[in-house]
């Protein structure tokens, strides 16, 4: 049996298709398990919580993971969340979480942030992304 990933996919919810895509890239991928631990959209703690709540949520949903994919778009840069995410997948475990970044579909600027944190960074391509998965997850 195949291993099974733990992943959490950081995302802006303003570009949640870029989420949405890169979800159904890993799903329709052959011989390939993971489950996703993001915060979800209709997350009560994401559209009703305090600022320390969220921050919460994703140190819990963190915990859980092998890898952290961040989509690389210069978005990211700016976003106050993906940012809180690289803080706390460096930060609050005692083996930093790998972060894997990904270049959006037809982009070729990456977000500086995520270049500088991630142990990876990848086209947008399934064979890339899942091979980066592989080679950073502890599964």
């Amino acid at each position: 049996m195949a291993n099974t990933h733990n992943l959490f996919i950081s995302h802006s919810w303003q570009y949640s298709n870029a989420y949405e895509s890169l979800c159904n890239l890993l799903n329709n991928r052959n011989y390939f398990y993971y489950n996703n631990y993001s915060v979800p959209k209709d997350d009560p703690v994401h559209t009703n919580g305090t600022d320390k709540e969220l921050a919460q949520a994703i140190y819990n949903r963190l915990r859980l993971c092998h890898v952290v994919l961040i989509m690389g778009g210069v978005y990211s840069t700016h976003s106050k969340w993906i940012n809180k995410e690289i803080l706390i997948a460096n930060n609050s475990f005692s083996v930093p979480k790998p972060i894997i970044g990904i270049k959006p579909w037809g982009q070729t600027k990456i977000s500086s942030r995520v270049k500088e944190n991630a142990v990876e960074i990848v086209g947008w391509n399934t064979e890339s992304i899942v091979a980066a998965i592989r080679k950073h997850s502890n599964a």
